[in-house]
């Protein structure tokens, strides 16, 4: 039998103030179904799709080095 994943040996590095629709979407998640992201997502400071330093907010964007960036 497989050992269980240790959830807090998974990291993502994004910003805290990163948001995105499937945050409140309160489903189990199912192996079988590809993922389908909305590609929305916004930054709590400014309220849209750009950070405060003008710069696309984006899980690949929103990461360590970038000047607005808030560890988790």
């Amino acid at each position: 039998m497989p050992e269980p994943l240790n959830p807090t040996a998974v990291t993502f590095e994004r910003c805290r103030c990163l948001r995105s629709k499937d945050m409140f979407i309160d489903v189990e998640p199912d192996p079988t179904v590809p993922h389908m992201g909305s590609g929305i997502s916004w930054c709590v400071h400014t309220q849209n799709c750009l950070g405060p330093d003008g710069r696309v907010a984006s899980p690949e964007e929103c990461k360590p080095g970038r000047s607005c960036y808030e560890e988790i």
